[in-house]
């Protein structure tokens, strides 16, 4: 079923694919949840841990907080992600957070 939003439509499905993604890859996956907001997927396999936030498109200042915002709260190491369908060529690094494009998350073999 259909919301009649495409953006929120889009939404669900990117986050579809993220989460069967990290399925395949081994990982149990869980929505994390925070004080102020939530994480969209905290992936663990064996001592590994990923955080990833996704969205549709970063264009807008209030959806940038929103999603990196979230991840800056978690004060550890392990690695970051921001997926996206924002037209990019190359991975981008947001204060230590890396953003990606959904078809460039989806062929990592590792993360």
């Amino acid at each position: 079923m259909t919301s009649g939003n495409r953006a929120v439509d889009i939404e669900k499905l990117i986050e579809n694919a993220v989460y069967l993604h990290l399925l395949r890859l081994g990982y149990k996956v869980y929505v994390g949840t925070l004080r102020n907001g939530e994480i969209d997927f905290v992936a663990n396999k064996g001592d590994n841990t990923v955080y990833v936030q996704a969205t549709y498109l970063l264009s807008e200042e209030s959806t940038v907080k929103r999603e990196v915002d979230n991840l800056r709260e978690i004060k550890n190491n392990y690695p970051k992600y921001v997926v996206s369908m924002d037209p990019f060529q190359a991975e981008s690094n947001l204060e230590g957070i890396r953003h990606l494009h959904l078809r460039s998350f989806l062929k990592k073999e590792q993360l």
